[in-house]
């Protein structure tokens, strides 16, 4: 019923991590190489024999379609070789797909990476089944599923698929190398095809990534000119991230900005921990800490600790600078409960440990 299909390029680092986290469900899996120089491909010839070679373009989507054009089931899952299954409800996926044949399944992706000797978790949903004959991949680089005929209706459904993705957890250098890569191919879509949110908004990503936050915040506030979805997720986490790039910028008064929106983006405590920490970096404290509090409040989250430790370790922090030591000391308690090193290192000199 369904086959797996991957691309990939000097991928003998992470592909068997890949693989193996496919073999127990006994799915088809397709491999198309865009050119390695290393054992890539003998390794995926431990697990399967549809292996296919495929000139490099610069296009990510035309290396996918021609992957997936390999594939002998009628629905399709696609991951990279830097992501690998945690869970997989075989029955329950089937069923799905079985009843949903012309729509797309949305998987869970967690993506983990340290920053800064900090360990952090984001989680997104992102569309990653659909049927062959149905759809296809659109754009150079952070390609897109879309209808292959405007006749068709592009409706999605919660697929019970997590994954693991270590791409952003790698070296500084590496991370730099792929981000530089990624922005060379969107300004030659964004130059081919004019502005366009997404590519706007994947631009200003990658300058995040490089610490760039001015560049990111040009690309992002011109992202958000166009009349836009809140529902959709990238909607949601271009403005957080454009939220996070001004504060970085050192421009934390003009994110205040974003009161105007909050009715928007607040059902989510993403946006509300990022609204605390406007407020905290304006000196707002009492606004801050309400935020923070409301965060702790809201079950739906995308980076793993904003509705629980991390907020309440800057409460935490607000007031240990307002020398208030006992509502300090009780809200690190707090953080300290899920393991939070930050918070343990901050009691440790409270109490002079």
């Amino acid at each position: 019923m369904i086959s797996v299909c991957i691309i990939g390029k000097n991928e003998s680092k992470v592909i068997e991590h890949c693989l193996k986290s496919i073999k127990p469900y006994g799915y088809e899996i397709i491999y198309t190489d865009t050119g390695s120089t290393d054992n890539t491909k003998d390794i995926a010839a431990k697990y399967t024999d549809k292996i296919y070679d495929y000139e490099w373009c610069n296009d990510f989507s035309a290396a996918r379609n021609f992957c997936c054009s390999k594939a002998s089931s009628p629905f399709i899952l696609v991951l990279d070789c830097d992501e690998y299954i945690e869970t997989l409800e075989k029955e329950h996926l089937e069923k799905l797909i079985s009843t949903h044949t012309e729509s797309i399944g949305r998987i869970k992706r967690i993506n983990p990476y340290i920053r800064n000797g900090e360990t952090f978790e984001m989680q997104e949903h992102i569309n990653r089944i659909f049927p062959n004959e149905l759809y296809r991949y659109s754009g150079t680089i952070h390609e897109q599923i879309v209808p292959v005929s405007s006749e068709i209706t592009e409706n999605t459904y919660i697929a019970p698929v997590t994954i693991r993705h270590t791409g952003y957890d790698g070296s500084p250098e590496a991370l730099k190398e792929k981000a530089m890569r990624n922005i060379s191919l969107l300004l030659e879509e964004l130059n081919t095809n004019g502005k366009n949110p997404y590519i706007l908004y994947q631009l200003g990503k990658s300058y995040y990534m490089l610490q760039d936050y001015e560049t990111a915040c040009t690309y992002f506030s011109e992202g958000l000119c166009f009349d836009l979805d809140p529902a959709l997720e990238y909607v949601q986490d271009m403005v957080e991230s454009y939220g996070y790039a001004l504060i970085n910028s050192k421009r934390a008064e003009e994110a205040l900005s974003f009161e105007n929106i909050y009715n928007e983006f607040a059902n989510n405590a993403d946006f509300i921990f990022l609204m605390g920490l406007i407020y905290m970096n304006n000196g707002m404290f009492d606004n801050a800490i309400q935020e923070f509090k409301k965060a702790t409040d809201t079950p739906n989250y995308k980076m793993k600790g904003v509705n629980s430790f991390i907020a309440y370790y800057n409460i935490g922090v607000i007031y240990e600078c307002l020398n208030h030591k006992s509502e300090a000391i009780h809200y690190y308690t707090l953080s300290k409960k899920y393991g939070y090193h930050p918070a343990m290192k901050r009691l440790g000199i409270i109490n002079g440990v």
